[in-house]
């Protein structure tokens, strides 16, 4: 397929799915056992810098993978299936996270099917749930990559099935529970493509309860300014006070007002959990 061609194909499923596809939830087993989808159901997300008339598809990347598929039959020159992330819609197939050069090139060359990992991210109606759900006027926030996942040479609480076999930082649990008795509902945000229902059945596996995931938060980035203010005057709604948790300080925010109040995590490792339990005693 020349490149006009291609070009005018991803144009056209702009303009068919544009306005028209709606998120819808995947199923258990639907995610679990469905691991190629043919080109044609897959379509290109009309809010990703691919789709934009200014930006729009980079040729030298779609040109590299018609050459692996070229060479290799395949979109990795290992030959490893890396997937194209996507997410179910309505009325029809899956929308494209991340891949649509590799998709495109896939479209081009005929290579199909394609790999795929489908995603439940989080929408605005779990968003509501989630709030209806919660137990607390006070929240804390955390990043999943950030605050909870071990980085390298870090100790690791008991394994369990985290996504990609990601491990949890020690003392992690025990600070969730410590902070859901101090009167707090935890949030968990991650920009990564992680389906929201394997997270909160990965926390539930440590007897955690965590009151809010976002997942795909980058795509938030790329939503509607319309959309963005709704879901925070969801949350901002319900919650009179914040504390922003990182692995060095604590931000401590209150709804409705300019005032802050920043406290420095001065630990290591092993006694981070331990600090930060200390430091939220003493808050008033």
């Amino acid at each position: 397929m020349a490149n006009t061609k291609l070009e005018e194909y991803i144009a056209e499923e702009i303009r068919k799915y544009q306005g028209v596809m709606v998120p819808v939830k995947a199923g258990f087993l639907e995610r679990r056992l469905t691991k190629k989808a043919k080109c044609s159901q897959l379509h290109p997300n009309p809010s990703d810098e691919f789709c934009f008339p200014d930006i729009g598809p980079n040729n030298q990347i779609i040109s590299k993978y018609v050459q692996m598929i070229t060479r290799y039959k395949s979109l990795q020159p290992n030959g490893t299936e890396e997937p194209i992330i996507v997410e179910k819609v309505s009325p029809d197939g899956y929308m494209i996270l991340n891949g649509h050069h590799r998709w495109a090139a896939a479209v081009k060359t005929g290579f199909d099917p394609v790999p795929i990992s489908i995603v439940n991210l989080t929408q605005e109606s779990d968003i509501q749930r989630m709030i209806r759900e919660s137990g607390h006027d006070k929240r804390v926030t955390m990043d999943l990559e950030e605050v909870v996942f071990c980085k390298e040479g870090e100790p690791a609480d008991k394994a369990l099935s985290f996504p990609e076999n990601k491990s949890i930082r020690l003392g992690i649990p025990a600070l969730l529970h410590f902070l859901d008795q101090q009167g707090y509902d935890v949030w968990v945000y991650t920009a990564s493509y992680y389906s929201q229902d394997d997270i909160e059945d990965a926390f539930k596996k440590y007897s955690v309860k965590v009151a809010g995931v976002i997942t795909g938060a980058a795509r938030k980035m790329k939503s509607s300014a319309e959309a963005q203010k709704k879901a925070q005057n969801l949350i901002y709604g319900h919650y009179h006070e914040t504390l922003h948790l990182d692995r060095d300080m604590i931000l401590r925010t209150w709804t409705g007002s300019k005032e802050f109040a920043e406290y420095p995590i001065n630990a290591g490792t092993e006694s981070w959990s331990g600090t930060v339990m200390n430091i939220v005693r003493t808050l008033k």
